[in-house]
C-alpha cells in the first residue's frame, strides 16, 4: 500500500534560495580549494580559478533557465530525463549523487579540523563522525533547520571572511602571494601548464554545490522571479569570496604551509595575530557555521537525489521510502552517511596518486560536477530545439554564447580532471556502469513523477 502524499509547501523567498545557494556552497571557501595551491602555486591557481569562474557564471545564468523552466527537486535527474529521456536521466542522476555524497566526508574533516584548532586534544575524525550522527539525526527526525536560519547562518559566514580579509590585511604582502607562485616554472612550459590544469577540481570546489539550490525549486514562492534572482546573486557573491579569501590568505605568509591542510584560513590569521588571538577563536567558532551551513544543506541534497533515483527506478526502490512517522527519506540518509563516515575512516590510510583522500574526495565530487554540468547545458541545448514552445520564464542570456561557453570549459575540465587522474576517473566510470546495469531491472518499480517529494513507492513486499 502506497503511503499519502506529502505535498512541499511554497514558502522560500527570493532572499532565502540565495542562501540556501550560497550556504551550500561557503564552506568551499574555508578549506579544500588550498590545495589547488601544491598542483599550481598562487599564480597559476589564480590563473586558473579565473577560468573556473568564468565556467560557473556563465553555467548558472544557463542553468537558471531550466530551473526556473522545470522548478522540480529532481534538478539535473528531471531536466536531463526530459532531454534525452532514462540514459540521459541516469547519468545526470548519478553524476549529482557523486557530487553530494561525496562531498560532505570533506566538509566533515574540515569541521574536525577546526574545532581541532580550538580543542587540540579533539581527534578530527572523531569529531567528523559526530558531525554526520548529530545531522543525520537532524534530518530523519524531520527536524529541518528553517530557511531563515540557513540564512543567518550563511551572512554570518560571509561577514566572518569579510573579517579575516581584514584582520589578516596588517600582514598583507603581495611579494608573499607571488614568491615562488607559478609551480613548474623551473621546469619546461608543459609541466607548468599541467599544474595549472591538475588544480581545476579545487577551483571547482569554491563554487561545488551552488546548483543544489534547484532542489528546493519546488518550495519557491514565484519561482519565475525569485529563482533567477537567488541564483545571479549567489553566483556574484561566491566570485567575490573566491578570489578575496584566496588572495587575503596567500599574502598573509608563506602560503607553501598553507597548501596541503584543512584549515588554512586559521593557519593563515595564526600567522598575522599569533595563536592566542581572539580574532582566531572568532574565526574558528564562526566558521563552523559556515562548514554547517554547506554540511547540513547537502546531507539534505544527497539524501533528495538518492530518494529521487531509488523513485524512479534507478536505485533499490528500499531506498525510496520515507519514514511513517517523521515523513523523511530516512535509509537514503543513512545510505549516504555509510559512505561519508567510511571516507572519513579511510583518510589517513588511503592515498591516490599521492595525495590524501581528502584531496581524492574533492576531485571526485568535482568529477561528478562536472559531467552534471556538461548535460545540464546539452539538456538546455537540446530543449531549446525540441520544445521551443515551453515556457521559459527566465531565458539564459547571450543565447547560445553562455551555454556553449559554460559546456566548452567544462569539457575540458573533465579531460584535465581524467587525464590527471585517472584512478578516480575509473572508479567513477566503474561505478556508473554498475549503476546502470543493476538500474536496468529497477525501472518501472519506482514512481516516475518528477515532482519533488511528494510521493513514495510501494515496498515491493507489500
Amino acid at each position: 500500500m502506497a503511503e499519502p502524499a506529502a505535498e512541499l509547501r511554497k514558502t522560500l523567498s527570493g532572499l532565502h534560495l540565495w542562501g540556501i545557494a550560497v550556504g551550500l556552497v561557503i564552506s568551499g571557501e574555508y578549506f579544500g580549494w588550498s590545495y589547488g595551491w601544491a598542483a599550481a602555486g598562487t599564480l597559476g591557481f589564480l590563473a586558473t580559478t579565473v577560468l573556473i569562474a568564468t565556467m560557473y557564471t556563465t553555467f548558472i545564468f544557463s542553468f537558471t533557465e531550466l530551473t526556473a523552466a522545470i522548478p522540480q527537486a529532481g534538478g539535473p535527474f528531471a531536466y536531463s530525463r526530459r532531454a534525452f529521456g532514462p540514459l540521459g536521466g541516469y547519468i545526470a542522476g548519478f553524476s549529482t549523487l557523486i557530487e553530494f555524497v561525496f562531498a560532505p566526508p570533506a566538509i566533515a574533516l574540515a569541521i574536525g579540523a577546526y574545532l581541532n584548532v580550538q580543542f587540540p586534544g579533539l581527534d578530527a575524525r572523531t569529531a567528523a563522525v559526530g558531525a554526520y550522527l548529530v545531522f543525520m539525526a537532524l534530518n530523519i527526525a524531520g527536524v529541518t533547520i528553517a530557511a531563515t536560519f540557513e540564512l543567518v547562518v550563511t551572512v554570518l559566514a560571509i561577514a566572518e571572511l569579510l573579517v579575516f580579509m581584514g584582520v589578516v590585511s596588517g600582514g598583507f604582502s603581495w611579494a608573499n602571494f607571488t614568491a615562488a607562485g607559478w609551480a613548474g616554472a623551473d621546469r619546461p612550459s608543459f609541466a607548468m601548464l599541467g599544474g595549472l590544469f591538475a588544480a581545476i577540481p579545487f577551483a571547482i570546489w569554491f563554487f561545488l554545490a551552488i546548483e543544489g539550490a534547484a532542489m528546493a525549486a519546488e518550495e519557491a514562492r514565484d519561482p519565475s522571479r525569485t529563482i533567477p534572482r537567488a541564483y545571479i546573486g549567489g553566483i556574484l557573491t561566491l566570485v567575490a569570496l573566491a578570489f578575496g579569501t584566496m588572495i587575503f590568505a596567500g599574502a598573509a605568509g608563506d602560503w607553501k604551509l598553507l597548501a596541503n591542510i584543512n584549515d588554512p584560513l586559521p593557519q593563515a590569521m595564526k600567522m598575522v595575530v599569533g595563536a592566542k588571538s581572539g580574532w582566531l577563536h572568532l574565526l574558528v567558532w564562526i566558521g563552523l557555521l559556515g562548514l554547517i551551513a554547506s554540511f547540513h544543506g547537502i546531507i539534505m541534497g544527497y539524501s533528495r537525489q538518492i530518494f529521487a533515483l531509488a523513485r524512479a527506478g534507478l536505485l533499490p526502490p528500499l531506498l525510496a521510502r520515507i519514514h511513517p512517522r517523521w515523513r523523511t527519506p530516512h535509509l537514503a540518509i543513512l545510505a549516504g552517511g555509510v559512505v561519508g563516515v567510511a571516507a572519513i575512516y579511510s583518510d589517513s590510510l588511503v592515498t591516490i596518486r599521492g595525495q590524501s583522500l581528502t584531496a581524492s574526495i574533492v576531485t571526485m565530487s568535482a568529477l561528478g560536477a562536472i559531467v552534471m554540468y556538461i548535460m545540464s547545458m546539452l539538456s538546455l541545448i537540446r530543449l531549446r530545439r525540441r520544445e521551443p514552445e515551453m515556457p521559459r520564464p527566465f531565458r539564459a542570456p547571450f543565447y547560445p554564447l553562455f551555454p556553449l561557453t559554460a559546456l566548452v570549459i567544462a569539457v575540458i575540465s573533465l579531460v584535465a580532471i581524467v587525464w590527471f587522474n585517472p584512478e578516480l576517473a575509473a572508479i567513477f566510470l566503474g561505478v556508473g556502469v554498475i549503476g546502470a546495469l543493476a538500474s536496468r531491472g529497477g525501472r518501472g518499480r519506482g514512481v516516475h513523477a518528477e515532482g519533488a517529494l511528494v510521493r513514495t513507492v510501494a515496498p515491493d513486499n507489500q
